[in-house]
């Protein structure tokens, strides 16, 4: 079993490293938690690790918070204890919604935000043919992300989509409008 435990582990926690969202320890946290029959407290997994237990607190702490980690309480034992969670639907919203959703909208915002900036300066900053060009490529852009924005919440809801069918619900523009130099 340490074999496999090590494999996987060291698996997720490289997966977890190029994640954006977790640190490789992380990753090595939620591996051994998931593949640990019951709880564990902060000294197990510390010396499981190698790792002090201080470190495993602050870890911990953010797989807590993205929930992939459940704290809990044993009974007889004043230690904290956590285990892995198992809902992956659930932690993929929670991820989707906490950290893309955020960032999609983002985009979207700053978009529209130049596209009034763009519509406010009427021809005094920018003539018709470089507004157009502007203004085509935001369309574009805020559409896209819109799309996909539709997408995560389907997603979370847990139905279906379809690029094809992102498509007919927000119709993505055809950025063709090439400015001349």
């Amino acid at each position: 079993m340490e074999r496999i435990l090590g494999i996987f582990v060291d698996g997720i926690g490289a997966a977890a490293a190029t994640s954006g969202i977790l640190t490789q320890l992380q990753g090595r946290i939620f591996a051994l938690l998931y593949l640990h029959a019951g709880p564990m407290s902060l000294d197990e997994i510390a010396a499981e690790l190698g790792q002090s237990k201080s470190n495993m607190s602050i870890q911990v702490r953010g797989l807590v918070e993205w929930h992939l980690v459940r704290h809990t309480r044993l009974p007889g034992s004043r230690k904290d204890h956590y285990e892995a969670a198992t809902d992956f639907w659930r932690v993929m919203q929670e991820i989707m919604e906490r950290r893309f959703r955020w960032n999609l909208r983002q985009v979207v915002a700053t978009a529209d935000e130049t596209l009034r900036a763009v519509q406010s300066a009427g021809d005094k900053k920018l003539d018709r043919e470089q507004a157009a060009f502007v203004q085509a490529r935001l369309a574009a852009l805020r559409a896209f992300f819109t799309a996909v924005d539709l997408g995560l919440s389907a997603f979370a809801q847990g139905k279906s989509i379809t690029p094809e069918g992102l498509k007919k619900v927000v119709p993505i523009p055809p950025s063709r409008v090439r400015r001349t130099r």
